[in-house]
């Protein structure tokens, strides 16, 4: 695993260094596949579904999903036969039609022009990202990060660690985009500054992040000028996340509950019990 990073350094080029792109919510309007997937599975093993528990789940883990559907929706699969199926029928869907968000693959373009590399860092598993990815322009990402190959998926930084050390460049010099509490979580706790997009579920604005409703007509000049008004902002927000990680479950659910919705309280809560946090020394 990924160790978490306490350290970051000042960056002064107008751009950043890399994009790490959240996927689902993000660049396609999945979502909705995802939900409807999950009642047509839930009703056709004679279980009960809600919007609400749907909502729950906009931006987790995929096992984390299968076992919080498995849980609360009375069914008799196993969490990884949930899963297998939400992919199975989100990846049907998405071959029959992309629904893009608006903006998102012109920044793309945009970003590959301009030769800013990109990274798609989703909780999807490959088959899905790479059946999305194909619709785009070969070489519009550098890399693949994906929730089948992470060990901690969001909000544990691991991934966007992961997709930084891959491209070899500094957490602290690019910028995320991601529309759920749980992605931003992840970012900020990475020491990346964050551009959060809201869709299904609402962002609040905090330190560390700028909170923009529509991708439309955001271009890579807006992406920099945003990245260096975030950066000092984010050395702040990623020392008191790493200090609420350091001091256990309170502090993580305190500084989720500042920031984020309560159902990211419930899925960090749930992370922590499972001792999916790792320990570490807060910086000085």
């Amino acid at each position: 695993m990924t160790a978490l990073r306490t350290d970051v350094t000042d960056v002064t080029d107008d751009l950043p260094a890399a994009v790490l792109w959240d996927l689902d919510g993000t660049i396609v309007d999945t979502e909705p596949y995802w939900i409807e997937c999950e009642f047509a599975l839930v009703t056709a093993h004679g279980g009960t579904w809600s919007e609400q528990h749907a909502h729950a789940l906009v931006g987790n883990a995929l096992p984390e999903s299968g076992r919080y559907i498995r849980e609360h929706s009375g069914i008799g699969l196993s969490g990884e036969e949930i899963v297998a199926a939400l992919v199975d029928g989100v990846t049907t869907r998405v071959r029959q039609h992309v629904p893009w968000r608006p903006g998102a693959a012109d920044l793309l373009a945009a970003l590959r022009a301009g030769g800013v590399p990109c990274a798609l860092v989703t909780m999807s598993y490959r088959s899905l990202a790479e059946a999305i990815v194909s619709c785009l322009p070969d070489e519009t990402f550098d890399l693949l990060v994906t929730g089948d190959e992470v060990t901690y998926g969001k909000p544990h930084p691991e991934p966007y660690l992961l997709a930084a050390a891959q491209l070899g460049v500094d957490p602290a010099a690019c910028m995320a985009i991601e529309d759920s509490p749980t992605g931003v979580a992840s970012a900020t706790a990475a020491g990346v500054p964050v551009l959060a997009v809201e869709h299904i579920v609402p962002i609040p604005a905090a330190p560390g992040r700028h909170v923009v409703r529509s991708l439309s007509g955001v271009g890579p000049a807006d992406l920099g000028t945003w990245s260096a008004a975030l950066r000092a902002l984010s050395r702040s927000t990623h020392r008191r996340l790493i200090r609420a990680i350091a001091a256990g479950s309170s502090g993580v659910i305190n500084w989720f509950r500042s920031g984020s919705s309560n159902s990211a309280v419930s899925r960090a809560r749930r992370m922590i019990d499972n001792h999916r946090f790792v320990t570490c020394t807060p910086p000085s």
